[in-house]
């Protein structure tokens, strides 16, 4: 059965678009804004119901025929057509887009994993990326239709956090993007370290994330995420990565991480001596994370009012950045740090955080600046 095709208008620019049979979600071939088909199992439904028709007037007398050519017809069409993610073109045969807004276009992957049903299950990841996306909506001014979530409460499959999932979404994150654009990735779930085969790390390790299917598929390691989402940044595009997960500290990669003191005294430490670049295409990539490599972080409920579960790097940022609106980076990093040690220490929070907790929020970047005289953008 041919699969049809669906029409749809990007919200961004409004140019309707007709989408490739069997997906329904693409790239706007104008603005490059992410297009949703409006409902994309009514083409589902009409399908099975022109192809049930048929059937039944070709075969009338053989029922038990019928029912078994439509499961299996059923079982084929979701296999082919329910493909998530349409393939984006090759970066090179792309034209010029000739229509970006005068502040560029604003654009966020929200990956919350929980692990459900796994012993090291985890309980403030939705928490954490339903948190993130209020607070990019409602006080940061991303468009609701540019921001993807994915999480294991999602109904569409495509939307699970597996690790084919989170990889398409990391390249539909960074695709197409141009100067004055402004990237987000929030990741909230588990992490770990394993040795470096390239030898491109200072301390003998990659860190790496943990889709919910890691146990068959593997793991996304930084130097991945730095391929992906970090090399291919053009000119006068900024990522911002927030990544809450233990061994978090350089999970981008990138080549320059911030070693500062409770003072505020700082240094940018070079990761990028080894001989391999970790750097972008003329972009910025800045990364926020919950601790260093070395180090593991909580999830807890000690700093939400309703005792809600959060990481608490997740809570820590939102926060600081809405109760202070201008702040620096330094500043940022220095107030999250104090919020973690504050609720581990029980002043002025009247709970205290798992003592084992050492958690320190880190920042790198891909360029050294002045992290006390810039100000905290997305």
């Amino acid at each position: 059965m041919e699969l049809p095709s669906k029409t749809a208008r990007c919200k961004s620019c409004g140019l309707q678009t007709t989408m490739p049979p069997g997906t329904y979600l693409t790239w706007c071939p104008m603005c490059r804004a992410m297009i949703r088909a409006e409902d994309p199992l009514s083409h589902t439904h009409d399908a099975f119901s022109r192809a049930a028709s048929k059937f039944k007037d070709v075969m009338h007398a053989a029922s038990n025929d019928i029912s078994m050519m439509a499961s299996s017809m059923n079982t084929t069409f979701l296999r082919s057509g329910m493909s998530g993610f349409s393939q984006p073109p090759q970066i090179r045969s792309l034209q010029p887009i000739a229509s970006a807004t005068a502040g560029g276009r604003k654009r966020a992957v929200l990956c919350g994993v929980s692990y459900n049903g796994q012993k090291y299950k985890l309980n403030g990841s939705i928490n954490d990326v339903k948190c993130m996306k209020y607070f990019l909506i409602n006080r940061l001014g991303f468009a609701n239709d540019s921001i993807l979530m994915l999480t294991e409460e999602e109904a569409d499959p495509n939307l699970i956090p597996t690790k084919s999932n989170m990889r398409k979404a990391l390249q539909w994150l960074v695709h197409g993007c141009h100067s004055g654009d402004s990237l987000v990735f929030h990741y909230s779930g588990h992490a770990s370290q394993q040795l470096d085969y390239d030898r491109d790390e200072v301390d003998g390790y990659d860190e790496a994330l943990w889709p919910v299917d890691h146990h068959f598929t593997g793991t996304i390691v930084d130097d991945e995420i730095n391929e992906t989402i970090v090399r291919s940044l053009p000119p006068g595009v900024k990522l911002h990565a927030i990544v809450d997960a233990c061994h978090s500290g350089t999970i981008l990669d990138l080549q320059y991480v911030c070693r500062m003191n409770r003072d505020g005294r700082y240094e940018w430490e070079n990761q990028g001596c080894l001989g391999t670049y970790k750097g972008t295409n003329g972009g910025l990539a800045v990364s926020f994370s919950a601790c260093d490599d070395d180090q593991i972080a909580v999830d807890t409920t000690v700093l939400s009012a309703d005792n809600a579960a959060t990481g608490a790097m997740t809570y820590s940022f939102i926060q600081a950045v809405q109760n202070e609106p201008g702040l620096t980076y330094g500043r940022l990093l220095n107030a999250m740090r104090q919020t973690i040690r504050e609720a581990r220490t029980g002043c002025p929070l009247k709970k205290v955080l798992h003592q084992k907790s050492l958690q320190e929020p880190q920042l790198s970047s891909s360029k050294e600046f002045d992290i006390h005289s810039t100000p905290f953008t997305l």
